[in-house]
């Protein structure tokens, strides 16, 4: 009888661990296919959170009844020979600074704990529209503004690779919760590389798609104008069939675009050849570790070696890009948040007068970082300041727009690090913002300009993730997952797990 009961939880062990190791595309195809049910996918990466993130804290709110019930509500209609979704049994992470109707949404701050939205942003209401389970809602730096998570109101998370690291930021959580396989897909946003840096960091693929290309409806505000949701997947084929969903027009957004949808999976398998790759002179300039070096030459050979050319190309104002970024984005945040007073929705602070209570509740609910950014971006909108600093960096935006139209002229993508050092330990940047900042030296150019980049694993230093990014034409990001999933094919850091 011992035997036995061995030998079956042996049998439920491995096919946890066979779970853990599938890929997005592979969980959907395996539950159409009546090979796995929503509820036991559901259940397992429900038992892996429990399981490994008291470590991690990748999560800030999981949603455990909700997410079972909504697969054994798909497991039925399955049985009943519905019709499903595309995405059909997939459990998803949420980025808490997107709204999710009955889910606590609090953007990581104080200043939101306990805020329940009455709505779902748009890429929610996409992924449940296409019978995607919410499975929970993952940790962030405060209000979306940092490089490592560690400004999160609620404990920092962890890097699956090195609990002493950070996992990068500002979606922090929504990257280590896919690079420990708590689940197969994420969503983040990214408003300076806040998709890209922590996917880099945490080994796993990241995709800013071009400003427009996704609904922001329900996004909680950092900078509106740079601000952009996209996937973290394990595989450039999981991130396509991701963007199939939450791509597209969205009426309640001003800012979405009237492009038409493509079908980003149908490129995947297209041969490289006559690709034309454009490698950035400045991202490979001194002072770029060995290591990183090393393996964009090395990722460069592989695509080389698939039919794709390469060219020197030059982006000659990318120099100025954080300068300019940490104007505009703190100008944008400083009005943003100038909603959080106590008044309506967030936490207040009671005085014995208005103003009392505006400065103690925003000086209470703001964290360091936060406080940091309203302050910069509200002195460079200032009278007497404007010109100088929010005209000027507006200027050099439009600048670093045109150097990438130039250099589209000659080439289909850009190559280069995703950032200038792997996952750095906590505490060694805290107390220097401005280094803190150069985090995302080689990610802001394409928000300033707008345009989509997408991080890929591509070797390892001292044990930690390196990310290759790759950037594109606006609303080409079909290129850039065709030719990550062929890198993809060739190669297998994408598949590495960090020890359980």
């Amino acid at each position: 009888m011992a035997s036995s009961i061995e030998c079956l939880l042996s049998l439920v062990n491995q096919n946890k661990m066979e779970i853990s190791k599938l890929s997005a595309s592979q969980i959907v195809s395996h539950i159409a296919a009546g090979e796995l049910t929503a509820t036991d996918c559901t259940q397992h990466f429900l038992n892996e959170i429990e399981r490994k993130d008291p470590t991690l804290n990748s999560y800030l709110h999981v949603a455990k009844e909700s997410a079972i019930e909504t697969a054994q509500q798909i497991d039925a209609r399955r049985s009943a020979g519905e019709s499903l979704g595309a995405l059909a049994g997939l459990p998803v992470a949420v980025k808490d600074g997107i709204c999710t109707k009955g889910i606590r949404t609090t953007a990581a701050s104080k200043m939101l704990e306990n805020f329940v939205p009455p709505f779902d942003a748009t890429i929610v209401q996409k992924l449940t529209d296409a019978d995607a389970i919410v499975i929970g809602k993952t940790n962030l730096d405060e209000f979306a503004m940092g490089s490592s998570t560690e400004n999160s109101a609620f404990g920092a998370t962890k890097n699956p690779w090195n609990t002493d690291c950070v996992p990068g930021g500002s979606s922090g959580g929504s990257a280590a919760c896919v690079g420990a396989d708590l689940a197969p897909v994420s969503i983040g946003s990214d408003t300076g590389g806040s998709i890209r840096q922590p996917a880099a960091f945490c080994g796993v693929t990241g995709l800013k798609p071009t400003y427009g290309r996704v609904s922001r409806f329900g996004l909680i505000a950092f900078a509106s104008s740079l601000d952009q949701i996209g996937p973290f997947t394990r595989t450039a084929q999981d991130a396509a069939l991701t963007m199939n969903v939450i791509g597209g027009h969205c009426e309640r957004d001003s800012t979405s675009a009237r492009e038409d949808l493509p079908d980003f999976s149908s490129k995947l398998d297209q041969s490289l050849s006559g690709v034309r790759i454009g490698i950035c002179k400045e991202h490979f300039e001194s002072g770029l570790p060995d290591d990183i070096r090393k393996s964009m030459d090395e990722s460069i050979s592989v695509l080389k070696s698939l039919g794709a050319t390469t060219v020197e190309i030059s982006l000659p104002h990318s120099k100025y890009g954080i300068a300019a970024y940490y104007v505009i984005a703190s100008s944008e945040a400083s009005g943003n948040l100038a909603r959080y007073d106590g008044v309506r929705y967030t936490m207040r602070f009671e005085a014995d007068n208005l103003n009392k209570m505006y400065g103690l509740t925003r000086t209470e609910g703001f964290g360091d970082e936060v406080r940091r950014r309203i302050m910069l971006g509200t002195y460079a909108l200032s009278s007497g300041y404007y010109d100088a600093y929010y005209v000027k960096a507006s200027k050099v935006r439009r600048l670093i727009k045109n150097d990438y139209t130039k250099a589209f002229e000659s080439c289909d993508v850009i190559l280069g690090p995703t950032a200038p050092s792997t996952a750095f330990k906590f505490g060694e940047h805290t107390t220097d913002p401005l280094t803190m900042y150069l985090a995302d030296i080689f990610t802001v150019t394409a928000n300033l300009a707008g345009l989509p980049g997408i991080s890929i694993p591509c070797g390892f230093s001292d044990g930690m993730p390196i990310g290759l990014q790759l950037q594109g034409k606006s609303f080409d990001e079909a290129t850039l997952l065709q030719i990550a999933h062929q890198f993809q094919q060739q190669t297998d850091w994408h598949s590495r797990r960090p020890q359980a």
